[in-house]
């Protein structure tokens, strides 16, 4: 999924892949360069999407390297959506 997707086509990605979107989750997607991310988040009561562009710099994504789930705690994620 690209990060030009809005909420619709990332639950939709989140659900073909998961199999459901489950509350109080956050779902990550991120570009191939790693400057760009998008969290889908199920808070309990509906969905939400956020997105981050940095202006200089890469995300670190653990694993993505090999193709692999990576699963964050909330302590994690954290410094991750605040930069």
């Amino acid at each position: 999924m690209g990060v030009r997707a809005g909420t619709d086509t990332a639950l939709a990605r989140v659900m073909a892949v998961v199999g459901v979107a489950k509350p109080h989750c956050a779902y990550l997607f991120a570009n191939q360069r790693a400057n760009r991310m998008k969290v889908l988040v199920h808070d309990g009561v509906g969905i939400w999407l956020a997105a981050r562009r940095l202006n200089q710099g890469a995300f670190h994504r653990p694993g993505t390297d090999r193709g692999l789930e990576v699963e964050l705690d909330a302590e994690q994620l954290q410094p991750l959506m605040l930069g």
